[in-house]
């Protein structure tokens, strides 16, 4: 893809949006004027900059003029409706707390109905536009690809779901070598390739066959060069890495990682660090400030022992770290080496509701602020477990290439709790490593929502 025609489509997008945002809100403004109070002109100024800037931090952070989703009619009108639900949620949430704010109710459903109908309006104009272009002379591409293998035939395949139209003429292969019948022609003469690429306007050669294979293809590469013809290899990495890499780059040097990790990236730490520290911050100002001291009588009350039960466990990297706790057990010696089961008889009463409605998890908000932990990630494990389940698990230590969570993947989709079995902590690793490969804003955003919402549901596996 084309990283200037989608950085130009990206921006073209968000001024259209966030043109449609400024039309409707001024010409709301402009024809409801006779109904808006006038000592609250300024209050409207505010929301007006409070708009812009929610809707430029919620796209940003929702990724919803992303490449890979731009070209896509369906997904980038999904990613819109999150946006745009999230941004709606965001000003009711500004509207509550500000409460010098008096903004007429006709004014805000007008509004924000006209700025929906609006974003409706830009993603129509944007598949009109992508029928539009998407098969016209500059922008198509017409590819010829060297070799007739199961990477040519992969390679033909994706070309044909790109977004911008491809045209492959045909594969450049010894006919002898083709024992079965193609979609596209089959070129049989290397020599003429530049020729026949040239006369059927051809703009990119791909070879899935390397200079090393065959020693003419340097002077191809070269002839293209001088035909205005672009050549790219796909080098072949099955002889040494038999799963999916990922390929970045230092400088012009190309590096293969074994997995795509978005958090590696520095931008995306920063968004992450701050979503954690205002709702760590959030939680602590509004629920632990009140909350600390009631259930600290509690516990003091039922049982002797601290309030807080302080515990070594493995944070990124592996080192360990002091998780935060409110004790839910009676004081014992296996503490540190052994799981709560159901119906453990080490679980005071309270401890038994705290565990049941997570209360004794949130003082790990504490360990967010000090950054030792995220408020998503895959959940911390003991020393002793962690030393364990390494030794008899593959890939287990991946999970801490990340900061341990409050809350993750792997328990939002069933596997909070005990591990009974190998296989369970297994597939725990799996859903952590799939987090690591697949992070987004929004995808926390969901993991944040669906907890609570299993919290309030009740979990089988909460003990």
């Amino acid at each position: 893809m084309n990283q200037h025609l989608s950085n130009l489509v990206k921006i073209g997008f968000l001024l259209l949006d966030l043109l449609a945002l400024n039309t409707v809100y001024l010409t709301c403004e402009f024809l409801l004027k006779a109904h808006l109070a006038s000592e609250f002109e300024l209050q409207y100024t505010y929301l007006w900059m409070y708009c812009n800037a929610i809707w430029l931090i919620v796209s940003w952070g929702n990724n919803t003029y992303s490449t890979d989703d731009i070209f896509s009619f369906e997904r980038f009108s999904r990613r819109s409706i999150h946006a745009y639900v999230y941004f709606l949620g965001l000003i009711a949430l500004y509207l509550f707390l500000n409460k010098e704010a008096e903004i007429s109710r006709v004014f805000f459903i007008s509004v924000f109905a006209s700025f929906a109908l609006g974003i409706f309006t830009n993603r129509i104009i944007h598949l009109g536009l992508y029928h539009y272009f998407r098969n016209k002379d500059y922008i198509t591409k017409r590819v010829m690809i060297i070799g007739y293998n199961q990477r040519a035939k992969k390679l033909a395949d994706y070309l044909e779901q790109q977004p911008i139209a491809t045209e492959i003429l045909g594969f450049c292969e010894d006919a002898e070598k083709v024992q079965e019948l193609t979609n596209y022609p089959i070129i049989s003469d290397k020599k003429n390739i530049i020729n026949i690429s040239v006369q059927n306007h051809v703009t990119e050669i791909y070879s899935t066959i390397s200079p090393e294979e065959d020693k003419s293809l340097y002077t191809i590469m070269n002839q293209a060069d001088q035909a205005c013809i672009r050549f790219r290899i796909l080098p072949d990495l099955d002889h040494f890495i038999r799963r999916p890499v990922h390929i970045e780059y230092i400088e012009d040097m190309p590096v293969l990682s074994l997995r795509n990790e978005p958090l590696d990236d520095i931008g995306n730490r920063i968004k992450k660090r701050l979503f954690d520290l205002v709702v760590s911050s959030l939680v602590i100002v509004l629920i632990l400030s009140w909350l600390v001291p009631i259930i600290a009588l509690l516990i003091k009350l039922e049982s002797r022992g601290p309030v807080f039960f302080i515990q070594k466990r493995n944070g990124k990297d592996g080192k360990p770290f002091n998780c935060l706790k409110f004790r839910s057990m009676k004081v014992n010696e296996d503490s540190n080496s052994k799981q709560a089961t159901k119906n453990d008889s080490r679980i005071t009463k309270l401890g038994a509701f705290m565990r049941k409605t997570s209360i004794d998890e949130l003082p790990q908000f504490f360990n967010v602020l000090m950054s030792d932990m995220s408020v998503v990630g895959p959940r911390p494990h003991m020393l002793k477990h962690t030393e364990d389940y390494s030794r008899l698990i593959n890939q287990f230590m991946i999970r801490h290439f990340l900061k341990p969570g409050i809350t993750g993947w792997a328990q939002v989709n069933g596997y909070r709790g005990e591990t009974k079995t190998l296989q369970d902590m297994a597939d725990r690793v799996k859903y952590d490593i799939w987090y690591l490969e697949n992070w987004s804003m929004l995808l926390d955003a969901r993991i944040v929502f669906m907890t609570a919402f299993n919290v309030v549901r009740g979990e089988k596996n909460a003990y």
